[in-house]
Parts: structure tokens; sequence; C-alpha cells
């Protein structure tokens, strides 16, 4: 798919210090208007540390998870299917939880120098995330800080890490690396495998790869950012399609409102929309965070729309008043 390549957002950070970053933040808006997610190069974390976390995970696979994962496939006989399977992915992982408090040493298996570059990963995707949230801020006229302020909570937000392993699968026709579904949640940041591909978002009608790209890391936007810019940004469909050779290595990394955090659109967003006699002012419910994620659990791979409907009929529950910002 040459086409996507050329065609799929890829943003170099690095001329935001330039005279090229009105150019750049024209390309972040439309990539957030238009794809919901988009490629980052340059965009401050160092090549060596990413260098360490892809090596120790794809050791830590080696040597702790796929031993795991093939005694589960051949517990449920998936070797030999002949009809497609929509029940599971055909994919290894473990999550580990960042903020409000890490869980970091309580996983299993985890060598001392993989917990310790996991460490720093995080902190380093944290900063990358808050940085990407005021320049959407910008993009949207939103004060600085409107984006963080609004998924802190009382505690701040959530913040934690899905590492995953698709391994080579038989019959990648039958069974998805990873249903296609929206992410429930604020921002994702991907650092993915950059030889063997699979990840495709649905854009038009057509699923579309997302380019491996080496040292690069892929932004989504999840639904609570839809609902925050009432519609002027989207999460968008994407699923991970399984190979046949080779094992792709994804860390998805989501950066969240915090549990009590009530999401709504905010106020400037929704008076813009009314400005325009065509649309409807406010599109989407105001609700607390952790409802929707209860929600969610069960509908990850629906449509997004019918889990808006029902927080929606739940809205009258929620009283709340504006958010502040610094």
């Amino acid at each position: 798919m040459a086409a996507d390549q050329i065609t799929f957002p890829v943003i170099d950070l690095a001329k935001l210090n330039t005279e090229e970053r009105k150019t750049t933040m024209e390309m972040i808006k439309d990539a957030c208007e238009n794809w919901g997610f988009f490629e980052l190069m340059n965009h401050g974390i160092s090549k060596e540390l990413l260098d360490t976390v892809e090596g120790l995970t794809k050791e830590h696979y080696r040597k702790c998870m796929e031993q795991r994962f093939k005694e589960m496939v051949a517990s449920k006989g998936l070797e030999a299917v002949q009809s497609e399977i929509n029940d599971l992915d055909w994919e290894s992982t473990f999550f580990l939880r960042h903020l409000p408090i890490s869980n970091m040493s309580e996983i299993p298996d985890l060598d001392q120098d993989y917990r310790d570059a996991m460490k720093e990963f995080a902190k380093e995707l944290e900063k990358l995330a808050e940085q990407l949230l005021d320049l959407l801020c910008e993009n949207l006229g939103l004060e600085k800080g409107y984006l963080k302020k609004a998924f802190y909570g009382s505690k701040g937000p959530t913040f934690g890490t899905k590492v995953s392993n698709y391994p080579p699968c038989p019959k990648p026709e039958l069974i998805k690396g990873l249903r296609a579904h929206t992410d429930a949640g604020g921002l994702i940041l991907l650092f993915q495998d950059d030889k063997v591909s699979g990840l495709q978002l649905l854009k038009d009608g057509q699923w579309i790869d997302v380019p491996p790209m080496r040292h690069s890391i892929v932004i989504n936007l999840g639904d609570q950012l839809e609902v925050i810019t009432n519609g002027k940004y989207k999460s968008v469909m994407h699923r991970v399609i399984a190979q046949s050779d080779g094992t792709r290595m994804s860390i998805a990394s989501f950066y969240n409102p915090g549990s009590d955090a009530v999401i709504f659109p905010a106020p400037a967003l929704v008076e813009e929309a009314a400005a325009d006699e065509k649309n409807q002012a406010v599109l989407y419910p105001k609700f607390v965070f952790e409802d929707y994620m209860k929600l969610y659990a069960g509908l990850k791979f629906q449509a997004k729309e019918p889990r808006f409907e029902a927080m929606k009929a739940m809205e009258s529950a929620v009283n709340v008043g504006p958010i502040a910002t610094v």
C-alpha cells in the first residue's frame, strides 16, 4: 500500500522550533480533524531509550510469554480453525499502570533493567502526551492547559501501558490480531515494531495501513477527546491484522482522564458550534470517566455512538461546574 504511506500524516515535531511551525501545526490540525491518527518523528524521546525498550520487550516475550501463548493456542485448538473467530484476539499482552499509582513492582517476571527502562519510557511519554494536549488546545482555540485540566479529576490522569506481541498466525484470514474498535480514553501513544506491520485504521470506508517507521511514535485520539472537542476531532476505528510470519511488537500507552474526571464538551467549542446555525450546539453528553469505562468494558468491539447515547441517558445524575484552568 505505497499510496497510504505517502498520504498517512507523518509529522516532524522538531519543526515546531523552526520557521515551519505554522505548517506543522496545520498538519497536526488536519490529522486530528481528518484522520484521528498521526505518526511523530523527532518527538524528543531518545533513540537509545527506544532501542533499549524494544530489545528488552522482545527478550521478555521470548523468555516469559511465548510458551504461555503457544499453550493457550493449543488448548483452544486455534491452529486448526476452519471458520472466522470473533471472540478473541491473536495477541499476547500484559499491562503496566504508571499513574495515579504505579503497579510496576507488582508485575511478576520483569527483570530490574526492564522495569527501569519502562519507568523512564513512561516518564518521557507522559511529557510528550502533555505537550501534545497543549498543541491540540492551541489548534482548537482553547486556553493552554485546558485539556490537561479536563483530564485531571481529583488525583490526576490515569496513565498506563499495554505491552503486546502479535506472534505469527497460521490462519490470519480467520483470526484478527486485535478486533476493530475505537479507544475509550484520551490520547494514545504507540511505539510499534518497525519491521512487522499490521495496524490499520478505517478512513472513508477503507482500511489503511499505519506505516511502521523506525523510532516513530504513533498518536491516536480516544473517545474522550471526541467528546471534549464536541466532535471536531473524532476517535477512529482501528484493528491489528495477524501476520503469517514475524512477531509484531506493540507498546501502547494510554494517557486518560482520572477515574472521577467529569467529561463534557468544552463550552468554547459548544459556543462555536452554536454560532453556525446548521449545527446542533451540544453534540455529546456529560459523564464521569469511570462510568464510561464500565460501559466500554462490555462494548469495546461495537460502535461508539450507542455508548455516547447511553451516557446521555445517565447525564441528569451528573452536576458539575466549569473546569478551572491555570
